[in-house]
């Protein structure tokens, strides 16, 4: 559905720290960088992490959240531990959340810009 979504942050270079750290045990990396801008993805940037005159404010009853696909629980487990290590907050503990399906394995946090991040696992074991 998406081509790729964008999010706009304070500071390029602490978003880099972070992203970098989070996304690398779910097999996404920066594949695109210039001032201000850095672009993430497996083959193809998929997000935009940029600098913003105005980035939109933290609000954790929006609603607002994206999701990463991960290979295996053991990915969501390693971008829990490397998100809180770069500076991002606790907003989930890895585990099964069987409210959401019986296989539904995730983790959440919210970036250093306040953006809610959620990585999910749906293979057994």
């Amino acid at each position: 559905m998406f081509d790729h979504i964008s999010i706009g942050v304070r500071d390029a270079a602490v978003s880099r720290r972070f992203y970098d750290a989070a996304l690398k045990p779910l097999g996404f990396t920066c594949l695109s960088q210039s001032p201000g801008s850095l672009g993430y993805g497996a083959r193809a940037v998929a997000l935009w992490v940029n600098e913003a005159a105005r980035p939109v404010q933290a609000d954790k009853q929006s609603g607002l959240h994206f999701c990463f696909a991960a290979p295996a629980r053991d990915s969501v487990d390693a971008f829990h531990a490397a998100a809180l290590r770069q500076g991002g907050s606790d907003n989930g503990a890895p585990g099964l959340r069987p409210d959401y399906g019986e296989n539904y394995y995730a983790a959440f946090v919210i970036d250093p810009d306040g953006y809610r991040l959620e990585a999910y696992c749906g293979v057994a074991g």
